[in-house]
């Protein structure tokens, strides 16, 4: 006589699970954007046609599969940003050292990279906060930031607070757009960042914010905005914003990140 319940495996609910896992994480990633409707339109396509394929209504399980099948090139072209975002996100937090690095492997131990001069920016930041001079600093890390720093002015110049708070001096012909920093040296400045689909962003979040937020959900640096109007400073990292970052705590952030 068959039974009248459902068997489940143990690996069924690790497949439950892991798709649990992988769902949340496309929510994480592009929860508050535009693409957040279209992937609630496109689950809600998927529904339909797996009730419409239970129901056995062929003509239209027919045209639904079709856009269905079709639409998978149709999807990596709409959520191509999102799925860079997913790729950095998971090589940032489950790879985060450069260990295994090509650029390791291939560095002599005597041209090592030099650290990033946490005290010289951390010094700069609280100064400029204090005078009300907006900023827009981009450390790098694993991904690389050459085409940004290409459309800005190239300096590969020594990290010091002095060079970054006169770089950002409001009436200077470098205050507009990002400066980028890769280890110890500033890269270059006046540079142009994407700006972010997020669009539950705060009026009064500029275009300072958005950029720094925009580069940060296109890569895994490390970016520290100052707001020209309130004189605050904000963190954004991995497409989040943290906003009334004290001196304290940022100290505390560049150490726990570059040292």
């Amino acid at each position: 006589m068959p039974t009248l319940f459902i068997q489940i495996r143990i690996i069924d609910v690790i497949d439950i699970l892991l798709v649990a896992f992988l769902m949340y994480q496309v929510y994480v990633l592009i929860r508050g954007t535009v693409a957040f409707n279209i992937f609630i339109a496109v689950i809600g396509i998927w529904l339909l046609y797996v009730i419409v394929n239970m129901l056995k209504m062929k003509l239209l399980s027919t045209i639904l599969g079709g856009i269905i099948g079709g639409g998978a090139i149709a999807l990596i072209i709409l959520f191509q940003q999102e799925i860079r975002r997913f790729l950095i996100f998971v090589g940032t937090k489950y790879f985060p050292d450069r260990k295994f690095s090509l650029q390791n492997i291939l560095r002599r131990d005597d041209t090592l990279l030099e650290r990033v001069k946490i005290a010289s920016i951390h010094k700069a930041c609280v100064d400029m906060a204090k005078t009300y001079t907006g900023a827009l600093i981009v450390i790098e890390r694993q991904s690389s930031l050459k085409l940004y720093a290409e459309t800005g002015d190239v300096l590969h110049a020594k990290t010091s607070s002095r060079l970054l708070e006169s770089i950002f001096l409001k009436n200077g012909p470098l205050h507009d757009g990002a400066v980028i920093i890769d280890s110890d040296l500033i890269t270059a400045a006046r540079c142009v960042l994407p700006f972010t689909y997020k669009t539950e962003l705060p009026s009064y979040y500029g275009m300072r914010h958005r950029a720094g937020l925009g580069i940060s959900e296109n890569t895994d640096a490390f970016v520290i905005i100052i707001s020209e109007e309130r004189g605050e400073i904000s963190i954004a990292e991995h497409g989040e914003l943290i906003s009334g970052v004290g001196e304290q705590e940022l100290w505390n952030i560049l150490k726990k990140h570059f040292e």
